[in-house]
């Protein structure tokens, strides 16, 4: 074999492992801009998600438009130019949203020359999702919802198993929408779509569902659904969770478990941007403290350690389609 094939080999095999090394790089910057995100830390998670937005990643590309979108409170040009790269390659969450959004140069008309008008996103996201919501896919027909707002589309999605689609049809229906003879069999359906949901690991419909067997009494499945939400993360499962565990307050009948109870509730640091969550961590931490031995919260500081290594992150479970 030649030195010239050699050297061509070498330098091959160094690319495409660069090449490889960089693309997984990518991954993991866009999977920690995502927990950011979820935690309501856009601003800290755009650097990351640039980083494969950049690359081309659709996703990364969409939820940078959200991150910016959302900072500036309107769709900003550089907001819009993500969300176009994303709709480009035929995210239809992207389409969505440069159909629902207006910039602010549209008043003085002198906004750049763009790819499509808000109507034209409109049209061609229900162009690509309805041939696959007419084929039974569940996603494309809860995008047809969102597109059309038609609630049929919302019922055929949540009845083909979108754990989202069932999530609304209880909302919808808590909220009115929906016709029955008997007022009872109201409440069973909303229980129906929540139990639905939940069983397809949504965490906001877990919670919702653990207020409404709540509201019936029915504390072994507070206790169970309560649990099933904590290990996804939601962050007010996670809170509550722990906070009945110390029993401050006991309120479902877990049993006193201060460890694990101490170490949930620790957790909520890692939500350090402020607000409520911080608000409950600084009141609930030193009442549950007060009932422990420093050994005890020692225990508990581990638990948490372990608890984080083997459970998805902290998450508000913000819409994908925000608004």
């Amino acid at each position: 074999m030649s030195t010239h094939l050699v050297c061509a080999l070498l330098i091959t095999a160094i690319s495409s492992s660069a090449f490889a090394q960089t693309s997984l790089e990518q991954q993991a910057a866009k999977e920690q801009g995502l927990i950011l995100y979820n935690q309501n830390k856009a601003v800290s998670a755009a650097p990351l998600l640039t980083v494969a937005a950049k690359a081309g990643d659709h996703e990364a590309q969409y939820f940078m438009g959200e991150c910016l979108r959302k900072k500036n409170h309107y769709m900003s040009l550089e907001a819009r130019k993500w969300y176009e790269a994303s709709a480009a390659q035929g995210d239809l969450y992207a389409m969505i949203q440069l159909g629902r959004s207006e910039n602010l140069c549209e008043l003085s008309q002198d906004c750049p020359t763009r790819k499509k008008t808000p109507i034209e996103w409109l049209n061609e996201a229900q162009r690509l999702a309805k041939p696959k919501a007419e084929q039974g896919d569940a996603e494309a027909m809860f995008i047809m919802y969102q597109l059309t707002i038609d609630q049929d589309w919302l019922e055929k999605s949540a009845i083909a198993g979108n754990a989202i689609a069932q999530y609304w049809m209880a909302i919808g229906e808590q909220e009115g929408s929906g016709v029955f003879l008997l007022p009872w069999k109201r409440s069973v359906s909303i229980a129906k779509w929540l139990k639905a949901s939940s069983e397809g690991g949504y965490p906001k419909a877990m919670m919702a569902y653990v207020a409404a067997l709540y509201k019936e009494g029915d504390m072994a499945g507070v206790r169970h659904w309560l649990e099933e939400a904590a290990k996804t993360g939601e962050q007010n499962a996670v809170s509550t969770y722990g906070a009945y565990l110390t029993h401050t307050p006991d309120r479902v009948g877990y049993p006193l478990d201060l460890v694990k109870g101490y170490g949930l509730v620790s957790l909520l640091k890692e939500l350090d941007g402020g607000g409520s969550a911080q608000v409950y961590l600084e009141e609930k931490l030193p009442e549950i403290a007060a009932k422990m031995t420093p050994k005890q919260i020692k225990e508990a500081n581990e638990f948490a350690k372990n608890w984080k290594a083997t459970h998805p992150p902290l998450s508000f479970f913000p819409e994908k389609l925000s608004r």
